[in-house]
């Protein structure tokens, strides 16, 4: 069965600092013609940053379109032409102070598949010292220390519901107990 949906043409609606929003007309496998409307936008990673004690660097921030603070992993919006482990260190050491000596790419998730491109890049960081963070301007957060199975717990009593922060603590607590060669 074909599922495929054929762009007829596309309107820019918004063209924002780093988000598009475009609004296609598509022809439909059975051949009628729809609308799709969505948001472009570069990706991001998101760091599960592996403390020698084995706690975690987790971040509590504002999120200004929920209007309240959430708890989530160091992560950031890749920039263009940017190389993704790039991507990683820099927002490590910029939100949080860290440089790592060993990183391991978990995976690649798409959050909102429904009316986004947006990609996500996991990585795990090791041998992790502190640097000294060097945040942006208009950037304010609060970095500590957690456990894994904290974590975990925090999930599932509401605490952590980042969807970022959430896939990327499972696939850790699944990467550390059974998924390594």
């Amino acid at each position: 069965m074909e599922l495929k949906e054929t762009q007829l043409d596309s309107e820019l609606k918004y063209d924002g600092d780093f988000i598009r929003v475009l609004k296609d007309r598509v022809r439909l496998p059975d051949g009628a013609v729809s609308s799709r409307e969505y948001i472009t936008h570069p990706g991001a990673v998101a760091v599960l940053a592996l403390l020698d004690n084995g706690s975690l660097v987790m971040e509590r921030q504002f999120r200004y379109p929920l209007q309240r603070e959430f708890i989530e992993l160091p992560a950031g919006k890749i920039d263009h032409d940017e190389d993704i482990l790039k991507c990683a260190q820099r927002e490590l050491l910029e939100e949080t102070g860290y440089v790592a000596s060993e990183w391991i790419h978990l995976t690649t998730a798409w959050p909102c598949i429904g009316y986004a491109d947006e990609r996500m890049e996991y990585f795990l960081a090791r041998g992790l010292v502190h640097r000294g963070r060097q945040l942006d301007d208009g950037e304010f957060l609060e970095v500590f220390e957690l456990s894994l199975q904290e974590a975990i717990k925090w999930i599932r009593q509401g605490k952590i519901n980042d969807s970022k922060t959430i896939v990327g603590l499972f696939w850790l607590e699944k990467y550390l107990n059974s998924w390594q060669d």
